[in-house]
């Protein structure tokens, strides 16, 4: 399939555009017409013009644009793009940011009934219940002295960089559906992700390269990763994420077949996008909008893709420092690496997919080899922004979708709802604290709990968005991606 139909996401509703003669009134006038004339030609008058004021200068999304909000945001942004990296199958907070001293004074004994009486489990619903202590060892980083698990030495290295966030809490307890609620804010499918919110407020700042990028790597327990993670839901297709391969070619057919060249592909498009624009004439459809600025966003991609996706040529002390072993293996290190580059070439959001976090049972082997293929490489991310004067407006996001019960479950863990932890940095967030906290066997939170929903309230506010005031009108309601709760912006944690 060649690219230019990979990126057309939607296709355009089909519509019939035949007639058939009517009977004229008053046909010996020369400036009569029939009403289904009349509507038809006044409809495609306003489809043209509404037509050329969705695609613009034929770069709606595929060029640098600034989104509904014109530019204009709601008050000055610190933030001007993200990278979400994502740890898909939950990470257990008590064996890595939440150290718990009196869960490991109670490790294989009974689990205090008062804690999970009446709570939902997930796979360890009416089992007996024991305490797991951490099999980890933690130790205080940086000036701040954050407790931070000795499975994340380079991360506790950036710990005067980051605000670890240690009362998460949840409502959903199976994996695609958390991961849909913490990318979407709902459940329910065709919500469209905090991605595709932010290219519908703010725009691209590219016109070579989509808005808004993802990427997977995956190690033992990686869970599948569903593409409506990244979907624009409601919103235009143009607003939805695209999906990049992590091994080999980026992109699927980024290369003209044999015997087509570049000026033959040109007008290929061209005729194409005539095609499309004749129907945008007969119907209203934004679809056809997203299809023509695809097309030319496809033709692009056949030259920025290349360069951008040539991390060899990176210097080695910036491969050895992300510990890429080989470029474009398909690692998380490597996808980093690649993340940053997007990142500088105005890619709004960047997220990167480990699966690998998902331990049911032999934590103690599969958690160190997940923790080891990600730690890196994370924080190598931090410091490259941070020394190319991009920390300050790049915000990083680091965490899964839950975490896991302090009980065990066999060799692992179970999924746990009502506590985990993520890690925030860059772009207007406070380094070297730590917010909220959880009871004293981590099964809880406790103090200033936060919401996923909280979270994005936060990163809209951070873009300089009012969440209140940032809505999309869907089936007679103002949809927002905080949902119809009232999440608060975390400002403990905001410089």
């Amino acid at each position: 399939m060649p690219l230019n139909w990979q990126l057309g996401y939607k296709h355009a509703a089909s519509y019939s555009t035949s007639t058939k003669p009517s009977p004229a009134t008053n046909m010996d006038s020369p400036l009569s017409i029939n009403r289904r004339s009349f509507l038809d030609k006044s409809f495609a008058g306003l489809g043209g013009i509404a037509l050329s004021h969705l695609i613009g200068d034929s770069s709606a999304q595929s060029g640098p644009w600034n989104g509904v909000l014109g530019g204009n945001t709601h008050f000055a942004p610190k933030a001007k793009r993200v990278i979400h990296l994502c740890m898909a199958g939950g990470p257990s907070h008590v064996d890595s940011f939440d150290p718990k001293p009196k869960l490991n004074e109670l490790h294989g004994k009974p689990f205090p009934e008062s804690f999970t009486k009446g709570q939902q489990l997930a796979q360890l619903q009416g089992a007996v219940l024991k305490a797991r202590g951490s099999f980890t060892k933690f130790k205080k980083h940086g000036k701040s002295g954050i407790e931070i698990s000795d499975l994340f030495p380079h991360i506790g290295s950036v710990a005067d960089d980051i605000c670890v966030i240690r009362s998460m809490h949840t409502e959903q307890i199976n994996h695609d559906p958390a991961q849909a609620f913490f990318n979407s804010g709902s459940i329910v499918k065709g919500r469209p992700s905090m991605g595709s919110w932010l290219l519908y407020g703010l725009g691209s700042e590219t016109k070579d390269l989509p808005g808004y990028v993802v990427l997977l790597s995956k190690s033992a327990g990686a869970q599948p990763v569903s593409s409506r993670q990244w979907s624009a839901g409601f919103l235009p297709s143009k607003f939805q994420g695209v999906q990049f391969q992590s091994k080999g070619n980026a992109v699927h057919y980024v290369g003209n077949p044999d015997g087509v060249c570049q000026s033959a592909q040109r007008q290929m498009i061209d005729e194409v996008n005539r095609l499309n624009g004749s129907l945008a004439e007969k119907t209203y459809d934004p679809e056809i909008a997203t299809r023509i600025a695809q097309y030319e966003m496809a033709f692009r991609m056949q030259s920025s893709v290349p360069e951008l996706t040539a991390i060899e040529n990176e210097p080695q002390h910036i491969l050895d420092m992300y510990g890429v072993k080989n470029a474009g293996d398909g690692s998380f290190a490597s996808n980093c690496l690649l993340g940053r580059r997007m990142l500088e070439s105005g890619v709004r959001f960047v997220q990167l997919y480990h699966r690998g976090w998902d331990h049911h049972s032999g934590i103690e082997k599969n958690m160190p080899t997940a923790a080891k293929l990600t730690d890196q490489a994370s924080a190598a991310l931090l410091k490259d922004l941070k020394q190319r004067g991009m920390l300050d407006d790049t915000l990083i996001i680091w965490g899964g979708e839950f975490g896991r019960t302090p009980m065990g479950q066999g060799s692992g863990r179970d999924h746990h709802i009502n506590a985990f932890s993520l890690w925030m940095a860059g772009a207007g967030i406070k380094g070297g604290m730590v917010h909220g906290s959880t009871d004293e066997l981590g099964y809880n939170a406790v103090e200033d709990r936060t919401s996923v929903h909280d979270i994005h309230a936060t990163m809209l506010h951070l873009f300089g968005i009012d969440y209140n005031r940032f809505s999309y009108k869907f089936q007679g309601l103002d949809a927002r991606l905080t949902g119809v709760e009232h999440p608060e912006v975390i400002k403990q944690i905001l410089s």
